[in-house]
C-alpha cells in the first residue's frame, strides 16, 4: 500500500477574465461563453482582459487515513483546489496525483442526473466509483436511511428540495466506500441534526482508515474532525500543520469576516429618533476583531450607538444563541456609572465581556438590543449580525481535559474538582469479609 494518498506539487490555476465578466471555471463555462460570443459584434467582447490566479504554487502531501482540513476566507482558493483534485477542472501548471477511489461532494447534488430517481442515482454513482452491483446492494438501505428520503427514493431527483438533494448526495458519497472522500462545506446545508450526522459519518470514515479532505468555515467542526489543517489565502498556503496551529493563525490573521458589522449611513441603521445602532464588533481580550475565539480566552462584544435625544435612561443588552437557535444566555448593561441615569447625546460604546472557559465549543450569534425606560420601549434588536466560533483546545488545559471526544452542553465552564483517596478502606473491608467467612464456616 502506498504511503501517500494525495500528492500535490506546485499546483496552480490561472483564469483569464474580462472585467465585468465571469471567469471560465469548467469546460461547460468555456463552451457557453464561446457560443455567446458568436452573437456579439465581430465575435469580440467589450472590456479589458486580465489574469487571475485562483491557486498559485500549492504543494502538500496527504497520507492514507489522514483527515485534512482546508480553511480560509471566501475566495482563498479552497474550492478551486478541490475541483482540481476532483478532476472537475484542469490545472494551469503543476500536478496532483490521487491514489485511490475518490468520492467528491463539492456542491448540492454533485454527479446526480436530475432525470433519474434517487435509487437510480445511487447505482449510477456507485458504478462511477467502480463498484459492483452487489456492493451497492449492501450499502443501499444504509444510504437511504441516512438521507431520510425513503418516500421519495423512486422520484426523479430534479423534484427534490435542496435539503433532500444534499442529504442523499452526502449519503452516497460517504457510504459507497471511497478510499478518498472530498467534502466542501456540506455542513452549511441542512438542519443541525443532519450536520451532526454528517460529522459523525466523516469521523467513522476516518476511523475506517480512509482519507478525508474537509473544507468548512465551521472551525469547531474542523477542529474536532481534523488532525491537520491547511490555511489558504490568496491562492497560497499560509499555514500547514496541526489543526490547532492553523486555526490559531487564522484566528489572529484578520482573515475572518463575520465578527464586525457597521451601518455607516445612519438613515438605514436600526433604531429611531432616540437611538441608532452604528456597529457591532467581536474582539479578543487584546482588542483584535476576530470571529474565532479560543475557548480558554475572554471575548468581548461591543455595541456602538448614537444617542440622538438626551435625557433617556438606556438599557443596552445582548442575547447570545447557538446555531440551533437556542438562547444560551442574555446579559444586561449594569455598568454602575450609567445605571438608571439619563444619557446625553453623543456616540456611545457598550461592551460586554465574557470570561474564558465558560462558553461551549461551537458557533455563537450575538443579538444586540437596547431599551429605554419609563415607559419601556425597544429602540432596536438585531439578530444574525455578528457571530463567532468558539474553538476548543486539545492541549489539556481547557474543560475538556484529556477527553478528545464530543462534549455536550451549551456552556462548558472550567469547574474546580477535588479528589480524596484512602488506601486503607479496601484492606479493612477485606479483613471484615475474611472474618465473616471464617465465622460462617
Amino acid at each position: 500500500m502506498s504511503t501517500i494518498a494525495i500528492q500535490v506539487e506546485n499546483l496552480s490555476k490561472m483564469y483569464e477574465i474580462t472585467v465585468g465578466k465571469y471567469r471560465h471555471d469548467t469546460l461547460r463555462d468555456q463552451i457557453s461563453d464561446s457560443v455567446r460570443s458568436l452573437f456579439q459584434r465581430n465575435g469580440r467582447s467589450n472590456g479589458q482582459r486580465e489574469t487571475f490566479w485562483a491557486l498559485k504554487d500549492v504543494s502538500f502531501e496527504v497520507k492514507p487515513g489522514e483527515v485534512l482540513g482546508i480553511i480560509g476566507r471566501n475566495g482563498a482558493g479552497k474550492s478551486t483546489l478541490l475541483k482540481l483534485l476532483s478532476r472537475i477542472t484542469e490545472p494551469t501548471s503543476g500536478r496532483a496525483e490521487i491514489r485511490g477511489r475518490v468520492a467528491s461532494l463539492l456542491e448540492v447534488g454533485t454527479g446526480f442526473n436530475g432525470e433519474l430517481t434517487g435509487r437510480e442515482n445511487i447505482y449510477l454513482n456507485g458504478a462511477i466509483l467502480g463498484m459492483k452491483k452487489a456492493e451497492i446492494d449492501r450499502k443501499f438501505d444504509e444510504i437511504v436511511e441516512f438521507s431520510g428520503v425513503e418516500k421519495f427514493i423512486d422520484t426523479p431527483v430534479k423534484r427534490y428540495s435542496s435539503g433532500m438533494y444534499v442529504r442523499l448526495a452526502f449519503g452516497v458519497a460517504a457510504h459507497l466506500e471511497p478510499e478518498i472522500l472530498i467534502v466542501d462545506e456540506v455542513l452549511a446545508v441542512g438542519d443541525a441534526n443532519f450536520q451532526k450526522k454528517c460529522l459523525t459519518r466523516m469521523q467513522n470514515v476516518a476511523k475506517e482508515g480512509r482519507t478525508v479532505l474537509f473544507v468548512s468555515h465551521n472551525m469547531p467542526a474542523v477542529t474536532r474532525l481534523c488532525g491537520r489543517a491547511i490555511l489558504l489565502d490568496g491562492g497560497r498556503i499560509v499555514e500547514d500543520g496541526s489543526t490547532h496551529k492553523a486555526v490559531s493563525t487564522y484566528m489572529n490573521s484578520g482573515l475572518s469576516s463575520t465578527a464586525s458589522f457597521e451601518w455607516p449611513d445612519p438613515a438605514i441603521a436600526p433604531g429611531g429618533e432616540v437611538v441608532r445602532l452604528r456597529a457591532v464588533r467581536v474582539r479578543t481580550e487584546d482588542g483584535q476583531i476576530t470571529d474565532l475565539i479560543d475557548i480558554r480566552r475572554p471575548v468581548r462584544v461591543e455595541i456602538e450607538y448614537d444617542v440622538i435625544q438626551s435625557g433617556r435612561v438606556l438599557l443596552p443588552y445582548c442575547d447570545f444563541y447557538n446555531e440551533e437557535g437556542l438562547d444560551v444566555f442574555s446579559s444586561l448593561d449594569l455598568d454602575p456609572a450609567w445605571r438608571g441615569r439619563p444619557r446625553p447625546k453623543g456616540r456611545w460604546v457598550s461592551t460586554v465581556s465574557i470570561p474564558g472557559n465558560l462558553l461551549a465549543e461551537g458557533t455563537l450569534f450575538a443579538a444586540p438590543g437596547l431599551l429605554t425606560s419609563n415607559p419601556t420601549v425597544s429602540q432596536f434588536e438585531v439578530r444574525d449580525v455578528v457571530a463567532f466560533h468558539v474553538v476548543d483546545s486539545l492541549d489539556g488545559d481547557s474543560a475538556r481535559g484529556d477527553w478528545a471526544g464530543k462534549v455536550d452542553g451549551v456552556v462548558r465552564p472550567l469547574l474546580n474538582w477535588s479528589t480524596q483517596f484512602n488506601p486503607n478502606v479496601l484492606e479493612a473491608s477485606a479483613m471484615v469479609t475474611e472474618e465473616a467467612g471464617r465465622t460462617i464456616k
